[in-house]
């Protein structure tokens, strides 16, 4: 552990440095530069959040994969895992302004090759590309956030920068739906190739100009070395082979469950699957002590480890994601087969628990600006979203009420907006300034495998039992016409209600979602166990609640209640 102490003590010198460094990095004018910029990405960051994930369902299903989309739920969710910590060391050992120029690049090539597709593969693959974008995109305007907020102000301008998703769960409803009865998914998917760079690069001008000012000033401190061993000090403090074991071990363990429909009635293919897991599986202590004992600058450092506040926030987002996901991933074709609603209406339904969790960030924000603390508020956020997915289970299927189905959308909406703010908060609180941008990370790292793991879940689910439920309530079909029925979504809503084949797949649907919400309603408990052991930091005018460094005057000392 002898680099790491080192290490400590290095990072633990220039704590206050850094501290004071970032205050002058960025000015007032380029703070309210920032703070505009910041608002025009998250308008269009929102916008696309409220109409591509519909496109998706209709993009799967036209080239015969809609059982898939737990799988692809899986494959986005490694990368977006994955790619938190290299993005975060990019924005460290580079700058904030080139981070976003490699987010923004990975956008477009990602949604370009989405809606030039020509078979489900090239999906997959754009889909891939795009999440390294919007992982990007989503630690960086954090730490940038973080940057340039107190521990007083932050949770409420990070609530803010969703404000627009308000707006757009109503006008991306409407061009969603547009889009796909007028136009088709593969132009709602293009628009974006134009209208995310014209957003960003705002954000990027102000960041480059910034720390042009800053490196004029002398305010960096710079050191010239050769462009080799620029490229090894980098690659070390990526860390590529703790990235590439978490990465393969993720992967190797979440896949196979999502994957095993597709070897079912093959014995080697399925002696296969099991033994990649079995691998995934060992990949996991590996990992933990390459990156424990023996990595310089280690993805998940050991102080993070032994941080209550860091483990506790990765819990609470893990297990929340995985329930989150559980119902979410197949909830638009759940709706869409299950309700004879309008294709408008049932675009309004799924922006409801974003509009549940936006309302409530804005008002966890202003609790923690008024009130300084969060630890009250984190726990009962959980237990009503505990609530809302315990509800579906009285609300699924063709005779559940529209009313009831609304509020578990809305009561898992007004939990997770307060959960989410606060796991945020506490997690950078609990760590120096030279720490933000890796705790951050870190936690969201295990947040989105989480979100891995439940839309693993989600598909193993779906991909074992849909067949046969299928076959139990469509039994005068063939097994190549419930196939169908299995792999297209347009096809199982085709037939009106009443139709023998329509009820039959609703009530298959039901059940299988029964299942899915089972599992959902269990692993919801355990986010509340967490909340109750976790420290409950006082949230001053500072940068942290550790090294105490003031912003303003009436700043007060950091002190915890547990």
């Amino acid at each position: 552990m002898s680099t790491h102490s080192g290490y400590q003590r290095l990072r633990a010198h220039s704590i206050h440095e850094d501290s004071d460094d970032i205050q002058t990095f960025y000015g007032k004018r380029a703070k309210w530069a920032l703070f505009i910029s910041l608002g025009l990405a998250a308008y269009i960051y929102s916008l696309d959040g409220t109409t591509t994930y519909t496109y998706l369902t209709y993009a799967a299903s036209e080239f015969g994969g809609h059982s898939l989309l737990g799988p692809i739920q899986v494959a986005q969710g490694i990368i977006i895992a994955v790619g938190k910590p290299v993005i975060a060391k990019v924005a460290d050992v580079g700058s904030r302004g080139t981070a976003y120029c490699g987010v923004l690049f990975f956008y477009v090539i990602g949604y370009a090759a989405i809606a030039t597709a020509q078979n489900i593969q090239t999906v997959v693959v754009g889909i891939v590309l795009y999440a390294i974008g919007y992982t990007g995109l989503q630690l960086l305007t954090q730490v940038v956030i973080a940057d340039i907020t107190t521990l007083k102000w932050r949770g409420l301008v990070l609530s803010l920068n969703s404000l627009p998703f308000l707006i757009n769960a109503f006008v991306g409803s409407n061009i969603s739906a547009a889009i796909i009865e007028h136009a088709g998914w593969r132009w709602g998917y293009g628009m974006f190739i134009i209208l995310i760079p014209i957003a960003i690069a705002p954000l990027i001008v102000t960041l480059l100009w910034s720390e042009r000012i800053t490196r004029r000033n002398g305010l960096t401190r710079e050191v010239k070395k050769g462009y080799i061993q620029s490229f090894l000090d980098t690659a070390a403090e990526l860390d590529a082979v703790g990235l590439l074991l978490i990465g393969a071990s993720i992967s190797l363990t979440l896949l196979p469950l999502s994957l095993a429909k597709h070897t079912a009635g093959s014995g080697n293919g399925a002696g296969m699957l099991l033994g990649i897991f079995l691998l995934g599986l060992i990949l996991i202590p590996i990992f933990a002590l390459w990156d424990f004992k023996w990595a310089k600058y280690p993805v998940i450092p050991f102080r993070f480890v032994v941080n209550k506040s860091v483990v506790g926030a990765s819990l609470i987002g893990a297990f929340d994601f995985m329930a989150f996901y559980l119902t979410f991933t197949y909830l638009y074709s759940f709706v869409i087969v299950v309700k004879d609603w309008k294709l408008i209406n049932t675009t309004y339904f799924m922006q409801t628990q974003m509009i549940a969790m936006t309302l409530c960030g804005i008002f966890t924000g202003m609790y923690m600006h008024m009130f300084q603390r969060y630890k009250t508020l984190l726990v009962s956020g959980l237990v009503v979203r505990l609530m809302g997915v315990a509800l579906m289970l009285h609300s699924r299927g063709a005779d559940g009420s529209n009313f009831e189905l609304l509020m578990t959308q809305i009561l898992q909406g007004v939990g997770g907006g307060i959960a989410a703010l606060s796991i945020q908060v506490s997690a950078q609180a609990s760590v120096p300034h030279a720490d933000v941008a890796m705790a951050t990370a870190a936690v969201l790292l295990i947040t989105e495998f989480g979100a891995a793991g439940g839309g693993a879940i989600a598909g193993a689910i779906w991909s074992s039992q849909m067949p046969s439920k299928l076959a139990e309530h469509l039994p005068f079909l063939s097994q190549p016409e419930r196939d169908i029925l299995f792999s297209s979504i347009t096809e199982a809503a085709g037939k009106p209600r009443g139709d023998p084949v329509r009820e039959g797949v609703i009530s298959a649907y039901g059940d299988v979602m029964r299942t899915m919400v089972l599992v959902a309603t269990a692993v919801s408990v355990l986010p509340i166990l967490v909340a109750l052991v976790m420290p409950d930091w006082y949230l001053g005018n500072v940068q942290n609640a550790v090294d105490c460094s003031p912003v303003d005057a009436d700043a007060q000392p950091a002190e915890q209640e547990d």
